[in-house]
């Protein structure tokens, strides 16, 4: 590991200070997956701004009666939060998925959202990856790629966004509040991850040394019925090969509103726009959630050894509303 100097902030401006005279440095929250890329020589950061002191860590009701969540809360707070168990499940479901108890408690909510890729090239500095080395080559594309991208990959990459909580986050319209040194700024999630297009590298709309400084959930009545299923090689803990944040408020047999967003398919969370404007006014049954699903995925474009996701992705839709839908009829 490269040899690195360390300061703790104790106040936004401080930290965002600290950040603006050393181009080489990077926020610390809980360290889970910097320190990692960094004992692998993927981060190379010369100092660490250690953020954990600042004044982030509530979850508060927004004057729209929203929710207000700090970039400091952890993983393990977010999801014990009474609220968000009542108003948003599907995000304590999708944390809770996400990593052991030990993790959680340390991860932060700014900092899930902006974690790297576990795709295995990008972590071996060995092997080429344009999201590492800018213009090196994608060694996914002819290697193993099983997991990786169906949806909104080039040929620059085919990663996936490793976030359980971010996919939950993006069905319900999350804003991201971030404070750079020329001010405060937000970001609505679908506008946060940039596309992958031909620089992989890029992977937010961040100005260059943005803090996050919380998520705000608008208010959404559809969220109190909705879930986070998620589907792993292994029962223990591990990274998605394809999950589903999903609400559902059905009246009268039809799709009154409905909210999708799958993970582990694309770089960054996916919100299914297409299923979505297909389900709408459409009855609630099983046939109407597939071919909802299929129009989602009429964009999928599968590698050789990850078709698979498209047939998963499917019936992971399917399964999840079905479950939803009767609740509703009960």
């Amino acid at each position: 590991m490269r040899e690195f100097g360390y300061e703790r902030a104790h106040d936004v401006s401080g930290a965002v200070a600290l950040l603006g005279a050393d181009p080489d440095a990077r926020y610390l929250g809980g360290g889970t997956n910097l320190v990692d890329l960094m004992k692998a020589g993927v981060e190379t950061p010369g100092r660490l701004v250690d953020v954990r002191d600042l004044p982030l860590d509530r979850i508060e009701t927004a004057d729209d009666g929203g929710l207000r969540v700090g970039a400091t809360v952890t993983n393990s707070d977010l999801a014990a939060h009474p609220e968000v168990r009542r108003r948003y499940p599907a995000l304590t479901q999708a944390v809770l998925a996400g990593a052991s108890g030990q993790l959680r408690n340390m991860a932060t909510v700014g900092g899930n959202l902006l974690q790297r890729t576990r795709c295995g090239y990008f972590t071996d500095t060995a092997h080429a990856c344009n999201k590492r080395v800018p213009g090196s080559g994608c060694s996914a594309v002819a290697g193993e790629h099983r997991n990786h991208a169906i949806l909104g990959a080039t040929e620059h990459c085919v990663a996936v966004h490793p976030s359980d909580m971010g996919v939950a986050l993006a069905a319900f319209d999350a804003v991201v509040s971030y404070e750079t040194a020329d001010g405060p700024g937000a970001l609505a999630l679908g506008d946060f991850y940039r596309p992958v297009g031909d620089t992989p590298h890029l992977e937010t709309a961040l100005p260059s040394g943005a803090l996050i400084t919380g998520v705000t959930l608008p208010p959404a009545p559809v969220a109190a019925r909705s879930r986070y299923r998620k589907v792993r090689e292994r029962a223990s803990y591990a990274f998605a090969i394809g999950s589903v944040a999903a609400a559902l408020d059905v009246r009268d047999g039809a799709v009154h509103e409905v909210r999708l967003a799958f993970g582990a398919v694309a770089s960054r969370p996916w919100r299914a726009h297409a299923a979505e404007r297909a389900l709408t006014g459409a009855p609630a049954t099983a046939e109407a959630f597939a071919a909802a699903a299929d129009a989602e995925l009429a964009a999928a474009r599968t590698l050789p050894q990850n078709g698979y996701k498209v047939t998963l992705m499917r019936n992971l839709v399917v399964a999840t509303l079905t479950e939803l839908a009767e609740e509703a009829a009960r």
